[in-house]
């Protein structure tokens, strides 16, 4: 599509799918709507429900037999629980899925960047790295995957850049969640570096009775893409989000993403 001389990615995101061994046809209705509608498709992490091979099989057989457009994923919390993480991944990287893990890749003009992110809190409440060595490992987990981020994001030399995750970056996409589990549902640390890399948006799932969309402190779109936030926000939507990132050519003004 043209615009002012560039061009207009359409991206479809959609977190939480929790794909499990009984889900056979059923995301691919969602899948269908969103190659119609997208150049790309991101999933947002919990994948599937409980980390099984059976259930990243039945995925990767909904996506091969629908999508026709690249697909990027990220890892949730989910996909991680059986101990089977390692043969997830092969199973849906062989179906096409490419799985971001602190890299990168480049589609028509824009930079996607992805980790899975951790817990930690957010602001001046966050967890800081003090006392009980288990505490110290749990910050330092949520340091790490936001230097992943960076390094992800630094290494994309396309004028655009987005941000995949399944932990949210800021806090007001993961309200009106119980208080309790707020601090478990994303961390500002991974704000940081959206910030400073100047990313055009980003996706998370994981928050799945957060708000919609939130903007970090310097203005970056950010969007919850859970299926239940989606389901709840626009019944009688397929649930994914559609962003269209414009990438004008290298002379022309920056185009703002719009969202849908």
């Amino acid at each position: 599509m043209a615009l002012n001389g560039g061009s207009v990615v359409r991206v479809a995101a959609v977190g939480d799918l929790h794909c499990g061994k009984e889900s056979q046809g059923a995301l691919q209705p969602l899948f269908a709507r969103a190659t119609e509608a997208a150049d790309v498709l991101v999933l947002c992490g919990d994948l599937t429900d409980y980390g099984l091979p059976d259930e990243a099989r039945v995925l990767a057989r909904d996506l091969a037999g629908t999508v026709r457009i690249p697909v990027l994923a990220v890892f949730g919390n989910h996909d991680f629980e059986s101990g089977h993480a390692d043969e997830v991944h092969s199973i849906l990287t062989e179906a096409g899925v490419r799985i971001l893990d602190g890299d990168s890749v480049e589609i028509n003009g824009v930079g996607f960047a992805g980790v899975k992110g951790f817990a930690g809190g957010f602001g001046d409440r966050a967890l800081q790295s003090w006392g009980e060595p288990v505490l110290k490992r749990f910050v330092r987990e949520a340091v790490e995957e936001a230097l992943k981020l960076e390094g992800a994001l630094a290494r994309i030399h396309a004028p655009r850049r987005v941000a995949i995750l399944h932990y949210s970056p800021i806090r007001s996409t993961v309200d009106p969640e119980p208080p309790e589990v707020v601090p478990f549902l994303g961390s500002s640390r991974l704000e940081e570096p959206i910030n400073r890399y100047a990313a055009v948006a980003a996706f998370h799932g994981h928050a799945h009775h957060g708000t919609p969309e939130g903007q970090t402190s310097t203005g970056v779109p950010v969007y919850n893409v859970s299926v239940p936030v989606l389901k709840s926000t626009f019944p009688g939507r397929p649930p994914f989000r559609l962003l269209e990132i414009a990438v004008p050519r290298e002379e022309a003004a920056p185009a703002a993403a719009v969202a849908s």
